[in-house]
């Protein structure tokens, strides 16, 4: 996981855990229909999968990291499927899911080039009509200092409708916490 020693603590943390359930999680699913079936991508430690499995009926996980993938299984194996996947290389079918989302793991990968084939693979295992949905986390010295020794590539929200765009989503929206400085945002599969 591509995560210093006290961003690992921090994500790991129950007070993490809280924050993603009313704060993050709320503001960047407002208003979004995340249907039957749900892949996550990135879930990390888990914060927002374990929210997600009371929300929504089926839900699949691919996480890079083998280790946390498998922390992932034994805690909410019974609850949601787990994949060891690079979300830009996932072992599934085209037009599987209603939803895809991710939530503050963008930033984690290290480059544009990447992110738009995690991209590309989030439009491929969407249904027709399925909706990419996510947040991240804006620049700022705190989060700066947080990610010493760490990979930080965070998404420009200027940019991002265009990339979401090439990898063939529509209605495209990009909204940036009027606090936070975070983003979020929405596009759907024709």
């Amino acid at each position: 996981m591509p995560m210093n020693r006290a961003h690992r603590r921090l994500c790991s943390s129950e007070r993490w855990a809280q924050t993603t359930r009313d704060r993050i999680l709320p503001w960047a699913l407002k208003g979004v229909d995340l249907g039957e079936d749900v892949l996550e991508i990135g879930p990390g430690y888990g914060a927002n999968l374990r929210v997600l499995v009371e929300r929504v009926p089926r839900l699949t996980a691919a996480e890079i990291d083998a280790d946390t993938a498998r922390m992932l299984a034994e805690r909410w194996g019974d609850r949601a499927r787990v994949l060891h996947a690079d979300g830009a290389e996932l072992p599934l079918g085209d037009g599987e899911f209603d939803s895809v989302v991710c939530f503050t793991m963008l930033h984690h990968v290290p480059t544009d080039a990447h992110q738009d084939r995690i991209f590309a693979e989030a439009f491929r295992v969407l249904r027709s009509g399925g909706v990419f949905a996510g947040s991240d986390s804006g620049p700022s010295l705190g989060f700066w200092l947080l990610h010493v020794r760490d990979t930080m590539n965070t998404l420009d929200p200027k940019c991002l409708p265009a990339r979401l765009e090439r990898a063939g989503f529509t209605e495209v929206a990009v909204d940036v916490h009027p606090r936070s400085g975070g983003l979020r945002f929405r596009a759907r599969r024709p």
